[in-house]
């Protein structure tokens, strides 16, 4: 291990004020979800059940949103992909407050679409700006400042709520979400290693080549114009399956990056998602069962400073370890929770698991920013978000549907055991691969 790394790392300023950025940005939004519940239970009237579905319909338009987010960093650039966002998150989350149930499960829909992309955006310029080792514990800070972000957001925003301000609140959210935007569009940092010029000219020719054979035609005798109308249709029949041919090439090409290995990385970024969202559920459920849910922030404390220290450890490591392994380890861990009587026992438990959740999440970043050309890397990024959120969504309500039907501590075995499942069958499937591939 070598923590010096850090030292060299927060030395180089872009990254430096990336990382600070980042971590500032993520507030707003970490403490929208605790914010925009305790809206619908304590000023809406609603039930959990229906701040549930709220939460996971905002959810959904994360999940389909973040890959057409990174796309657009792709493609236009950051600047012009984020000004989107800077105009909705303000407008979403004045107006939420102030709308009936019914009107705010579209708007959250809407928020959750076009909600700002800095998981992506932060990934994929320290993908640009840091390299090799320095990649390394570069998403090992951004993980370490996600976990620091989730210790502040969500208590802040229940603070605000359950003292009466939630419309305030989600208000603050919007705006401060938008100057977030504002700052990192005037940052502007790198999302590319070097810009080039080849699609420009390349459409130049092309134009250029049109018009030429336009005017050999219009130069042409009248009777070879003739026969060129009359070929006309044949050529346009030719032209469509060309164009139909050239689709089914571009959905190709367009997804060309999408290997089996990032495949893999995806299924572990569902896989952490559904792990800690059900480790989340599991804690509330656990301590509010044994009327100790005063106590839950204790729980959270432990398991967040688990994170960063592992985090900071596996930042300062030589070699990568695979994020399969990091997330087996991580969801195994997380069975014994079940057996926790009280609050502390519970507590020092989730030391266990909670020591890997910073490296896995680092690990699985690392391996997309390797696997993906810059070119595809934000689009990557954002399906890996979707991906993460896809997990989170799951999570929840598998470890809820066995807390119901058996007890507190089956939300711990439902999403460790599943996880554990899912390495498993990753492992067997990248062996088989392997063999397949040596084979040939």
């Amino acid at each position: 291990m070598n923590f010096a790394l850090y030292r060299e790392l927060l030395a180089v300023r872009p990254i430096r004020n990336l990382l600070i950025v980042g971590m500032v940005a993520r507030i707003p939004h970490s403490a929208a979800g605790v914010l925009l519940t305790l809206h619908i239970v304590l000023t809406l009237g609603q039930g959990y059940a229906a701040a549930g579905t709220a939460a996971a319909v905002m959810t959904i338009g994360i999940a389909v949103g973040a890959p057409w987010r990174g796309r657009r960093v792709d493609t236009v650039g950051l600047r012009r992909a984020l000004i989107p966002s800077v105009l909705s998150e303000t407008v979403i989350w004045t107006i939420a407050p102030h709308v009936s149930y019914q009107l705010l499960l579209p708007l959250v829909f809407v928020g959750g679409l076009l909600t700002l992309p800095i998981f992506s955006v932060v990934r994929q310029s320290l993908g640009i700006l840091a390299t090799g080792d320095q990649r390394r514990t570069a998403f090992a800070l951004d993980a370490i400042s996600t976990e620091l972000v989730f210790m502040i957001g969500p208590a802040a925003g229940a603070i605000v709520a359950t003292a009466g301000y939630s419309v305030l609140g989600l208000g603050i959210v919007g705006v401060a979400t938008s100057l977030s935007g504002l700052f990192l569009m005037w940052m502007n940092p790198p999302t590319r290693s070097v810009a080039t010029d080849a699609e420009p000219e390349a459409a130049f020719e092309a134009d250029q080549q049109q018009g030429a054979e336009a005017a050999v035609v219009a130069a042409a005798p009248a009777h070879l114009q003739e026969a060129a109308a009359e070929l006309a249709p044949l050529a346009a029949a030719e032209h469509r399956r060309q164009d139909r041919l050239g689709l089914r090439h571009k959905v190709r090409h367009n997804f060309a990056w999408f290997t089996a290995s990032v495949a893999a990385v995806f299924a572990v970024a569902a896989g952490s998602g559904m792990v800690l969202s059900g480790t989340d559920v599991g804690i509330v459920a656990a301590l509010q069962t044994g009327g100790h849910q005063a106590e839950i922030g204790i729980v959270f404390l432990f398991w967040c400073a688990a994170s960063v220290i592992g985090g900071v450890v596996y930042g300062a490591m030589h070699r990568p370890v695979s994020p399969v392994l990091l997330l087996l380890g991580m969801s195994a861990l997380t069975l014994p929770m079940a057996f926790a009587h009280d609050t502390w026992a519970l507590a020092f438990l989730s030391l266990l698991p909670g020591v890997l959740c910073a490296p896995v999440l680092s690990a699985a970043s690392e391996k997309v920013a390797d696997l993906v050309d810059e070119e595809r890397r934000g689009e990557a990024m954002g399906w890996y978000g979707s991906a993460l959120t896809g997990g989170v969504a799951l999570g929840a309500p598998l470890a809820g549907l066995f807390i119901d039907g058996v007890g507190a501590g089956a939300g711990f075995v439902s999403v460790g055991a599943a996880g554990v499942l899912l390495c498993l069958v990753g492992l067997v499937l990248q062996r088989r691969r392997r063999r397949r591939l040596a084979a040939v």
